[in-house]
């Protein structure tokens, strides 16, 4: 089962006219149990006015947490951007709109119980519990998971995409259908930092 989080912030800017080009990069941490954490890495350029000639640069960090109900089971879950749009509002705010998918949900199974076997697994799970307590050297391990995402503009091509986020064409092979890249695309870059 699949699931779609929208994630939504306005972003003040003293003017703003238009964007001239955007990137949205993202780390999230998968943490035990029912609970996921990270951020959205925001950059790109932006024109103040209509009649400005220089650029500015923007670059913002969007912390972000999500909890999962606990009627679902976690543990092969996958979590990625499934869309990133964003409006200019009133020359003043930035509007980003990201879609977070959480990919292989599966419901935990719910079966009747009786009472004693209620008690056997409080015991067993208290057994467990004190075992955990006693190993101090094992820690949980967090994952992550990067990649960029770029928005084609008229001056793109694959080779300049490529040069600049130092990538080859086979990774973005694997994302991307680059025979039919246009303006305003999106090209899905997976990094490995």
């Amino acid at each position: 089962m699949n699931k779609i989080v929208p994630f939504k912030k306005d972003i003040e800017f003293e003017s703003i006219h238009e964007i001239k080009s955007i990137s949205l990069e993202h780390t999230i941490i998968k943490k035990e149990g029912n609970l996921v954490k990270g951020k959205f890495i925001l950059d790109g350029t932006y024109k103040m006015t209509e009649a400005s000639i220089n650029i500015d640069n923007f670059n913002y960090e969007l912390p972000f947490e999500i909890n999962i109900d606990s009627k679902y089971e976690t543990e092969d879950m996958t979590v990625d951007i499934n869309d990133f749009y964003y409006e200019i509002i009133d020359n003043e705010i930035l509007s980003i709109n990201i879609e977070i998918k959480l990919e292989n949900l599966n419901e935990r199974e719910v079966r009747n119980v009786n009472i004693e076997e209620i008690k056997s697994s409080e015991e067993i799970k208290l057994a467990e519990e004190a075992k955990q307590n006693l190993s101090t050297t094992e820690k949980s391990e967090e994952k992550y998971v990067t990649y960029k995402i770029h928005f084609v503009t008229e001056k793109d091509t694959i080779e300049t995409i490529i040069q600049k986020y130092e990538t080859k064409r086979e990774e973005l092979e694997k994302y991307n259908n680059l025979d039919e890249i246009k303006i305003g695309n999106k090209i899905i870059i997976p990094t490995n930092e």
